[in-house]
């Protein structure tokens, strides 16, 4: 089921507007794909980021716009770097039949035995990019590290097939991998640059001595 989200057409594309709507909570948007055409809106910022954070950044969103309702996509937003605040945000409009590609993040759950035997988890990859139908896009792919032992990997290969969407990244790309602590042979080179000088300091006597 798809979120909900109110929106009020926008017409008034002026600079003092626009600045009057972030002064009253609200988010200047674009709706556009498909059998839309392209409208301004705005959308209360609180609301939209509360959606973003349940459902996650591919959720569908049944985006209400003077009672009609269009199943959208958040594609892109603008945030304020210095007021870290949304200043705009554009909707796309999603076919519900038809696949699209997504990148969908992946999440590391347990703790791997590798890390406890003292390797170190490398993470290469933290999306993955997917083929599906909207309502079929999972929030996020999980993946249980905790039987990776050191020297493990954990490859795009080694994902569960799903009937509900085709990934469309490299079969071969690791995902995660432990990998084996280093030896730290620093100290050891350290001694070896300071056991140089001792012996020239000593031919050096010897030549004072003869």
């Amino acid at each position: 089921m798809a979120a909900t989200l109110e929106a009020r057409k926008r017409e008034d594309l002026t600079t003092s507007n626009t600045k009057a709507i972030r002064l009253a909570g609200e988010v200047p948007a674009i709706i556009y794909g498909y059998q839309v055409e392209p409208k301004t809106v705005t959308v209360n910022s609180i609301e939209l980021l509360k959606t973003v954070r349940d459902e996650g950044k591919n959720a569908i969103i049944s985006l209400q716009v003077d009672g009609e309702a269009v199943d959208v996509m958040l594609h892109d937003y603008q945030v304020d770097p210095l007021r870290d605040e949304l200043v705009h945000a554009d909707f796309y409009a999603v076919n519900m039949k038809e696949e699209m590609d997504v990148r969908v993040p992946i999440v590391l759950e347990g703790e791997a035995i590798g890390t406890k035997e003292g390797g170190v988890l490398q993470q290469p990859l933290y999306e993955l990019s997917i083929r599906a139908k909207p309502k079929d896009i999972p929030e996020q792919i999980t993946i249980d590290v905790a039987d990776l032992a050191v020297g493990d990997s954990f490859l795009v290969s080694d994902l569960k097939e799903s009937k509900n969407f085709e990934i469309m990244e490299d079969e071969t790309a690791t995902i995660v991998s432990i990998l084996v602590p280093d030896e730290e042979p620093a100290e050891e080179s350290a001694e070896d640059e300071t056991a140089e000088p001792e012996v020239i300091n000593g031919n050096k006597d010897e030549n004072e001595d003869k």
